[in-house]
């Protein structure tokens, strides 16, 4: 499960939210260009493969935490389930 990809509308919700985050919450980060780099590796990806789950390791667990509250009950619910296959017990997003 952890390598498939989720719906397409999942995928760009958690793209959109977690390029949202970057700008909004780590704007200190980008002193050094920080958050620009993590925008432009995700900005231009597909729904194919686990790409969700690629944008979701590039943040720590406390935004995990963040982004879970920024996403839908469905889309956190298809990124825990990702999580919890690739052998994680808990997830941020249940």
């Amino acid at each position: 499960m952890y390598y498939t990809a989720p719906t397409d509308e999942i995928f760009e919700e958690v793209k959109a939210q977690a390029i949202k985050l970057w700008v909004e919450v780590d704007t200190d980060n980008n002193r050094y260009g920080y958050a620009t780099n993590k925008i432009n590796r995700i900005k231009d990806l597909h729904n194919v493969k686990d790409n969700v789950m690629y944008i979701i390791a590039m943040f720590d667990s406390n935004h995990h935490i963040i982004l879970a509250s920024m996403l839908t009950e469905e889309a956190k619910s298809a990124i825990d389930e990702r999580i919890i296959s690739g052998g994680n017990l808990t997830s941020a997003f249940k």
